[in-house]
């Protein structure tokens, strides 16, 4: 373990900066768990107005110290940590935890302090955890070193899944769940603000230690996405799956650019696309962040999911239940194979073809369900096997869970998950001190499968270059075209800036826009005209056209007229261009045309990617499926549109640009056509 990994993680001698000699007292609170919990290391009590505090000697200045300390944690209100670091730094700490708040998450007063204690822990040499930070937990070492009223517990169970939470409140919260159905953790670690250590620099320090199996994200943003990317990495290396719970899964607080992709592409959906690249899984339920770990760990990727289920259930309901919140959530549940029949045959097992095996009539003796199970497990067109128990897991904890239990021990790899349909606290202990992902609800028993099957290696980076190209200031259409057209998409254009000078060789009819760096959605002010049938039409059209959005947008910049000729596609794709606050450049391909942003129908990558990602993009919306000759209908250039995905994705190497579009492409059985585009410099 690294000096620094080893004072932040598992620190054996712990100055508490501030500590309150009242134990009712929140900044008391590090102190009395650190040794309910069975600390053995030496603690620090700095208090100017105490010799003792809870028993221990107190010091009234961190310099009074004789001693070294490997960690420092700060219980200090705001105006008071500042001037704390010098301190912390002169006695050789490597790593001092804050639990104030008031700082970035305050406004411009906070981001101000926020920034001076970074600078002045840099220039001292000093890593810090927060602001804003319960502190950290480490189990199996007995360190509880935390604010969080969670660990009022009498006893806490150590296991081998870490905790990363950016939520202080909710590493207490997640450990007192797992603990309900035996699930132990390793450690807890809040990191509050990440004004230093964010969450993936502090993964990567799990990654390494031998006592963690599986590490678990609760991220209300993603800080330092390369860190994060790099432990993910790491995490698949040595076998240690990585599994996210991120907020911000509605549009309310999402910040919308002035285009499509803008609308399309927000943070969450630039989140998923982040966790599908990484090979991170991602959870939208507490109870299925809990239990996906057991799904995971020991195993890898799968590397072709079928994306469906083996169900078996004593309880009729309760087993539909499960298999409709499987479907919503993507999932089919099959009826057995030859395999699974052949084994439930052999076993005197009826079964009729269906998609649920009930076995209610049949009994439910652990032998019984045992041997279904292993015929779901033996099944060759599923990932998991599914038990669903009924009442006899509420009144018969021992016996309802016995058979699942035994088929475990049988050790096929096939993983096995049960949802208990009653609330059943024992039974949900005992299945989950063995490992298997046990579920309260239909709706996270799926969102865990789901999770699972969604689960990925983290993909080969792509290597990819730019063109050179210089863009103006303030694009205008014309200019992000020949941004395009530089990438290798280039559709015949006219630009016209005098409309008495109507050019020679316009194939007719046209189609007509006004060109202006300031107008994103020209159809809102007059600014597009169809069907223009000669030059005649086109002269009156342009004159029009210029007095029409000078009136409804007398502030925008008209730099001209763009002339193209009319022409129709099978289809049309949106394909836009973003770079992310959060997670950086992304991409993303959609049915397009004005129904673009209603319909959210598109899929979403990391920028660059190759054409064969392009093409599983493809595949992913729904509203271009018709080009592919569904049901006898022409086949579009499926090809051709891959590599315009494939060419706007290396805007990702333009670091000038923020934003682009192409809206609509049109796509024809061979090649396609740039119709409108969008850029945005940096």
């Amino acid at each position: 373990m690294n000096p620094l990994a080893q004072a932040l993680l598992a620190p054996r001698s712990i100055a508490l900066i501030g500590a309150s000699s009242d134990p009712a007292r929140l900044t008391a609170r590090a102190q009395i768990y650190l040794r309910k919990h069975g600390f053995e290391g030496a603690i620090y009590p700095v208090n100017p107005r105490a010799d003792t505090v809870l028993g221990e000697r107190a010091y009234a200045t961190l310099g009074d110290v004789p001693q070294p300390v490997d960690l420092a944690y700060l219980l200090l209100n705001t105006e008071h940590v500042e001037g704390q670091i010098a301190a912390i730094a002169a006695h050789g700490i490597k790593v001092a935890a804050i639990l104030a708040d008031g700082f970035a998450e305050a406004g411009p007063v906070g981001v101000a302090l926020q920034a001076r204690l970074l600078a002045t822990a840099k220039a001292a040499g000093l890593r810090l955890l927060g602001p804003n930070s319960m502190g950290l937990v480490n189990l199996n070492a007995r360190i509880a070193c935390s604010v969080n009223a969670a660990m009022e517990a009498e006893t806490i169970p150590a296991g081998r899944l870490a905790l990363v939470s950016q939520s202080g409140s909710m590493m207490g919260a997640i450990m007192s769940r797992g603990a309900s159905r035996g699930i132990g953790f390793s450690h807890l670690v809040g990191t509050g603000n990440e004004a230093d250590l964010t969450a993936g620099e502090i993964a990567a320090m799990l990654v390494d230690d031998p006592d963690v199996d599986a590490i678990l994200l609760f991220l209300e943003a993603i800080r330092a996405p390369e860190m994060l990317a790099d432990a993910a990495r790491r995490a698949h290396a040595v076998g240690k799956p990585m599994i996210a719970f991120k907020l911000g899964r509605s549009s309310f607080g999402a910040e919308l650019a002035n285009s499509h992709t803008g609308a399309l592409a927000g943070s969450d959906a630039a989140a998923d696309a982040f966790f599908r690249a990484h090979g991170i899984a991602r959870a939208t339920t507490l109870e299925s962040f809990l239990e996906v770990p057991a799904l995971m760990i020991g195993r890898r990727p799968l590397t072709n999911p079928k994306r469906a289920v083996g169900v078996m259930t004593t309880t009729g309901g309760g087993g539909a239940m499960c298999v409709d919140a499987l479907g919503v959530a993507g999932i089919e549940t099959r009826a057995p194979d030859a395999a699974c029949a052949a084994a439930l045959d052999a076993a005197g097992v009826a079964h009729h073809g269906s998609r649920l095996l009930d076995v209610t009539l049949a009994g439910t003796k652990p032998e019984k369900v045992k041997v279904v199970v292993a015929a779901l497990q033996a099944a060759e067109d599923t990932d998991v096997a599914i038990s669903v128990v009924g009442s006899s897991a509420q009144f018969r904890p021992h016996d309802a869970v016995a058979g699942i239990l035994a088929a475990l021990e049988a050790g096929h790899p096939k993983p096995i998950a049960a949802f208990l349909v009653p609330q059943a606290d024992a039974s949900l202990r005992l299945l989950g001190e063995a490992g298997i992902p046990a579920f309260r609800t239909p709706e996270s028993c799926a969102d865990a499968i789901r999770a699972f099957c969604d689960w990925r290696l983290p993909r080969v980076e792509v290597s990819a270059t730019a063109p050179a190209h210089a863009l103006p200031e303030a694009p205008d259409e014309a200019d992000a075209r020949a941004l395009f057209a530089a990438f290798g998409l280039d559709s015949a254009v006219h630009v016209i800036t005098d409309p008495a000078a109507i050019p020679e060789g316009i194939a007719y009819p046209v189609a007509v826009k006004i060109l202006s760096p300031d107008l994103a959605h020209k159809t809102e002010v007059g600014g597009v005209a169809l069907h223009i049938a000669d030059a005649a039409a086109l002269r009156t059209t342009l004159a029009a056209m210029g007095e029409r959005v000078r009136a409804a947008a007398p502030s925008a910049r008209l730099t001209g007229f763009l002339v193209q000729s009319m022409a129709k596609g099978l289809a049309e794709a949106i394909i836009g261009f973003r770079r992310d606050p959060e997670v950086g450049p992304v991409v993303l391909v959609g049915a397009g045309g004005v129904m673009a942003e209603l319909w959210r129908d598109v899929a979403l990558r990391i920028a660059p990617v190759d054409v064969a990602e392009a093409r599983e993009m493809i595949a992913e919306v729904r509203g271009l499926t018709p080009i592919t000759g569904w049901r006898g209908l022409p086949k579009g250039d499926v090809e051709a549109l891959a590599e315009a995905i494939v060419a706007v994705s290396r805007l990702a190497l333009r670091p000038d640009i923020a934003e682009a579009e192409i809206n609509p492409l049109l796509i024809h059985e061979r090649g396609v056509t740039v119709a409108d585009a969008w850029v945005v410099r940096a």
